[in-house]
């Protein structure tokens, strides 16, 4: 009961943030209109002021949200403009959470403002006297199909008309419709966002190397065909060394099949967001590094892999000195994927028949030490550890993904930090020391020159 009314108490102080920021940008703009700071011609009666007082409001918290006052003040300045206002249902509950997740993102604000022009249209127009089709240009300039039905009823694209001339003022005129309208444009953005051909970045290279005995470029190997049979065993092509650890659970088919890496890794991705608390991993694998497209090639390859994954809660503490240096996401994701395939029954199992295990992982040549505690599986060390929170999330044989409560590093990073730090005290300790040295000297010098000294005093 004290966390229901907890939430409400956020819900209300939010909606009461909300409706006076909104209040006092609508009242501010009217004001600074009649005293003459803009050029439009914007009053008290405008359709703009209007649309705050209507069944609408949520539609104008969207266009405060998007920066496009200035926009609108000057279309109503040259124009006499119709709105088609989605009802507030539509885009409180009725609305995709994903799609209005990206509409809200900083990012991507010109999808926003795009989609809210597609909703006005510079003309007034009044659906109870068009009854045949007809295609009106909107202020993002993609045009809307105003058609009727049968019953009568009136159609703007596929949404319903259920409210013809809401609000009517001098400059223009509002209709309530049953959803929002949503460009064609925007829901391609949104489509090539979690596709992971969209997002495939060129895998950097390095420089070229010059053969010693012939002095000339060496040739890079030609790819391998997908399906085909790595050249090196994984342990030899990214470990110095077989790990001491039982071996990984079986999985099904051999390198000589193809497998699609691309889908699996892909379906895995998907498995993460369906599951939830994993937005954030999803995220970093998807949009801000290439890694979705290297674990799709290494499955395709013939490897398999298992994911660490840090829920949200764990990637949330995460401070930006961590993320900010470059490749540092890679760096991170990359100590958190285990070249083999392990399950949470074959990892539990082998920690409780040999203490301490250490996998190796992808970020060379740093391992993730194992063991059982309080009945599960233990990763990381004492200052850096993280449990096995939600197991076997995803198991297709190829990909295991792990759920785990934490973000792990290598010790050998925080080790390096320590003696940066020692190093810099030790620089801030020495500073006064030499200062009071100098000082000595400049005194000594000083009292020297107030000393005659005889011309015999040598003899």
């Amino acid at each position: 009961m004290a966390i229901a009314l907890s939430s409400f108490n956020i819900f209300f102080t939010f909606l009461l943030v909300s409706t006076f920021h909104l209040g006092f940008s609508f009242s501010a703009l009217q004001e600074n209109h009649s005293n003459g700071t803009y050029s439009g011609q914007i009053n008290s009666n405008s359709v703009l002021v209007a649309l705050l007082d209507s069944h609408y409001t949520e539609l104008a918290e969207l266009v405060e949200k998007a920066l496009l006052l200035q926009t609108l003040e000057d279309a109503v300045g040259k124009h006499n403009i119709t709105i088609f206002a989605p009802k507030n249902e539509a885009l409180e509950r009725d609305l995709d959470p994903e799609f209005k997740r990206f509409l809200l993102e900083p990012g991507n604000l010109k999808s926003l403002q795009t989609l809210l022009l597609y909703h006005i249209v510079p003309n007034r127009i009044n659906p109870s006297h068009n009854s045949s089709l007809q295609h009106h240009s909107t202020l993002c300039r993609d045009r809307v199909k105003l058609s009727s039905q049968e019953s009568g009823e009136k159609l703007i694209d596929s949404a319903k008309i259920i409210q013809v001339n809401a609000v009517e003022r001098p400059d223009g005129v509002i209709h309530g419709i049953e959803r929002l309208l949503i460009p064609r444009s925007v829901q391609q953005d949104f489509n090539n966002r979690r596709s992971l051909q969209s997002i495939s970045a060129v895998k950097p290279e390095g420089a070229p190397e010059v053969d010693p005995r012939t002095h000339r470029l060496k040739k890079p190997a030609p790819p391998a065909k997908p399906g085909s049979a790595p050249v090196l065993p994984i342990y030899d092509a990214m470990a110095p060394g077989p790990s001491l650890a039982p071996a990984p659970a079986p999985g099904p088919g051999g390198p000589h099949h193809h497998f699609n890496g691309e889908k699996q890794v892909k379906d895995f991705i998907e498995t993460l967001l369906l599951y939830g608390g994993y937005n954030e991993m999803a995220d970093i694998l998807v949009n801000l590094t290439s890694l979705a497209t290297e674990m799709g090639r290494l499955v395709s390859e013939g490897y398999v892999l298992t994911v660490l994954a840090p829920n949200d809660e764990a990637m949330a503490k995460l401070t930006t000195d961590q993320l900010s240096e470059p490749g540092a996401p890679e760096q991170i994701i990359y100590y958190h994927v285990i070249p083999e395939y392990q399950t949470e029954e074959s990892m539990y199992n082998a920690v409780r028949r040999f203490g301490k295990i250490s996998y190796d992982t992808l970020r060379l040549p740093h391992k993730v030490l194992a063991e059982e505690a309080d009945g599960s599986v233990k990763f990381g060390h004492t200052e850096n550890s993280a449990y096995l929170f939600d197991p076997d999330i995803y198991t297709d044989g190829r990909i295991s993904v792990q759920g785990i409560d934490g973000v792990l590093f290598p010790l050998e990073e925080k080790e390096k930090s320590e003696t940066k730090k020692e190093i810099k005290s030790v620089k801030v300790a020495v500073k006064p020391q030499r200062r009071g040295c100098l000082k000595w000297l400049a005194g000594c010098l000083g009292h020297l020159d107030k000393i005659h000294i005889s011309p015999h005093a040598s003899k």
